[in-house]
Parts: structure tokens; sequence; C-alpha cells
């Protein structure tokens, strides 16, 4: 959900200014499902940029309050999720812990690094929601460790039908701070893409397993 439309707008314009979001209709990149896509998305470069990078925090930090109140914790999904939390939580006071993609195969074996408790109240930090797969896998994590997840928030979403049905039917709510429809309106307006490119990406986030065959 998008609750601050000038501050997703903004947050656009930071991802098309340093190329964290390219937009390719006419060579479309293909992602490691094999799907043809004409975006590509890399919300880590937003560090590198002090300015940006306390927006984008300072964004977190409203959005999360607004939407499910101050937390015990703050998890970070692995990787994109990880400096993002940090930062986060940082800015809140609040202890930080991220969740591994699976379990290490040495040492504790942890899934969950930092330190938890059970019934504590945790927000997840994602940089990217695409079809929310990575994010409710993290979820599901937290939740078996006896956690109460509060909800999900992430820079930036695709806006994918698919993600809307997997959190709904997790019974666990997201937020993002900018998504998809807002970037192209964006990226139109900077004459980045034509209004015939805007049909092809539109088309795309509709059907985008079958998108360029």
């Amino acid at each position: 959900m998008i609750t601050d439309i000038d501050r997703a707008t903004k947050i656009a314009e930071f991802l098309l200014q340093i190329k964290a979001v390219k937009l390719a209709p006419k060579n479309p990149f293909t992602w490691s499902s094999g799907w043809k896509s004409p975006i590509y998305c890399d919300n880590r470069k937003t560090l590198s940029y002090p300015n940006i990078r306390t927006y984008i925090r300072q964004s977190y930090v409203e959005a999360i309050l607004n939407a499910y109140g101050k937390p015990d914790v703050i998890a970070g999904v692995a990787t994109g999720g990880i400096a993002q939390g940090a930062l986060v939580a940082q800015e809140l006071g609040l202890p930080f812990i991220y969740v591994r993609d699976k379990a290490k195969g040495h040492g504790m074996k942890n899934n969950i690094e930092g330190n938890y408790e059970k019934d504590q109240n945790v927000v997840v930090i994602e940089d990217l929601i695409s079809t929310g797969g990575s994010s409710l896998k993290a979820v599901e994590s937290l939740r078996e460790a006896g956690m109460h997840v509060k909800g999900v928030i992430a820079i930036f979403s695709y806006g994918f039908q698919k993600a809307e049905e997997l959190f709904q039917a997790a019974n666990c709510p997201f937020e993002v701070l900018s998504n998809y429809d807002i970037l192209i309106e964006k990226a139109l307006d900077q004459g980045a893409i034509s209004k015939h490119d805007v049909d092809s990406l539109r088309d795309w986030r509709i059907a985008p397993e079958s998108w360029g065959k």
C-alpha cells in the first residue's frame, strides 16, 4: 500500500536519477527465472548516496510508525534488506536481526541472526518486493521462532497480483514507499520513456511470465 503519494513520487525520482531502476522496454533484461523484463531494480545503489539514503531511512521510519506502530525489533531480509533494516533500527533505537534465505550449514546453523525473544513484535524490512516469495519466507521463519510479525515494508514493489495474493494468504500486511505505477509516470514526465513504452510496461506487469515471448 502507498500512503504518501508525494513521498512515493520523490523516491521514484531518486531511483531513476541514480539508475537504481532502469527501464528498457525495447531491450529487456532477463531475470534468473527466465522472465523477460523491461525493468531492472537494484535498490542497494541508494546506500551510496547519503542524502537519498537518509530520505529513504526517514521514510521507512515514518511509514512503519504510521502503519504498524513501534515494534520491539526490526528484521532485515538477506541480503537487500540487511543494510536498510540496520539503518531503520538505528533511527528507531531498536534491536536489529536479519533472516537468511536458508540456515547456515555450519556453526550454530542459524536462520535468524541476532538476539530476539519469543512474543516480540517485529517489522520486516525489504528493499524490493517482486512476487513476495523471499519476504514471506522470512515472515514464516520469524513466526516459527515465536515472534509476532506486524508486517513487511519495502522501498519498491512491481505491483504483481501474485504478490498481493500471497501476502493476503499469509495474513501479512505490507507497505511500500514507492511502486511501479508511480515510477512509470515519473519516467514519462521526465521524457525517459514514451507513451508507447507505457503500454508495453503495463502489459509486462499484468503477465510478466509471457511478456516478450
